[in-house]
């Protein structure tokens, strides 16, 4: 079986949808990163990064062993159990990888620091705060360009760049933006949320944190969370749930 390492955070809810899409058994396992069980030795020797999401494929023959990076994880599943996600060769194989880099690396670590700053609210208007403000609008206008070119991130078909982006750019409306500046994001989402895997992994992760009940977060779980040297600003909780969900399911 595959077991997936994680908590509701949206890298992890992408592996989610993806092992719905594939239709492989799996198991999820709790690890609260906002409490530190992410430095956990046990935790660490999955990934000394010490990071969600985790999967260890307990199907895989070889050396196979535990895979950390969401980017990873979801190049990993096409190629071992859906193909149809990721194109062995050709033009569309390159459109989907490229598009599934630009998630990892330049939408998620922008869209997770808007995200940042609008816990901390006390910081949101320092110039950090208005940054990557610009950043994550930057962000959104590119996918929306991109999907006005195109039905799916990597061109004609569903694939692991649109389970990549999707759970992110439901942050749209939370963050700030409007939807009606965004029609082709929120076209192209509105079809994801029609799959059956995107229903299925929403009730997934929300048994899991269900059942793992995890308390409110102190400030020092915050510091630590945020690797913070030494204390930080307060995160204003109440203020950032008040937000809404960042997903559209």
């Amino acid at each position: 079986m595959i077991t997936l390492y994680g908590m509701g955070s949206p890298n992890v809810v992408k592996i989610v949808i993806a092992l719905e899409e594939i239709g492989q058994p799996y198991a999820l396992r709790h690890v609260d990163v906002m409490r530190g069980e992410g430095q956990h030795a046990e935790f660490l020797a999955l990934n000394p990064l010490g990071k969600v999401p985790v999967m260890v494929d307990g199907n895989a023959a070889g050396d196979v062993g535990p895979i950390f990076e969401s980017g990873a994880i979801l190049i990993y599943l096409a190629e071992t159990y859906a193909p149809a996600l990721l194109p062995s060769s050709g033009g569309e194989r390159w459109e989907v990888l490229k598009w599934l880099i630009a998630q990892v690396a330049y939408a998620g670590p922008m869209l997770g620091q808007m995200n940042h700053f609008q816990l901390v609210a006390s910081e949101a208007n320092s110039y950090g705060g208005r940054r990557y403000r610009d950043m994550a609008r930057a962000v959104y206008r590119d996918f929306d360009a991109r999907l006005a070119q195109a039905p799916w991130l990597g061109g004609s078909s569903f694939s692991i760049a649109d389970i990549a982006m999707y759970p992110w750019a439901g942050y749209l409306s939370r963050h700030g933006f409007s939807p009606d500046d965004h029609p082709h994001l929120l076209a192209w989402r509105d079809r994801i949320d029609a799959r059956p895997s995107v229903k299925r992994a929403a009730a997934a992760i929300a048994a899991m944190m269900a059942a793992a009940a995890p308390g409110r977060p102190t400030d020092g779980d915050f510091d630590s969370f945020f690797a913070r040297v030494e204390p930080g600003p307060a995160a204003d909780l109440d203020r950032y749930l008040a937000l809404g969900p960042f997903t559209s399911v």
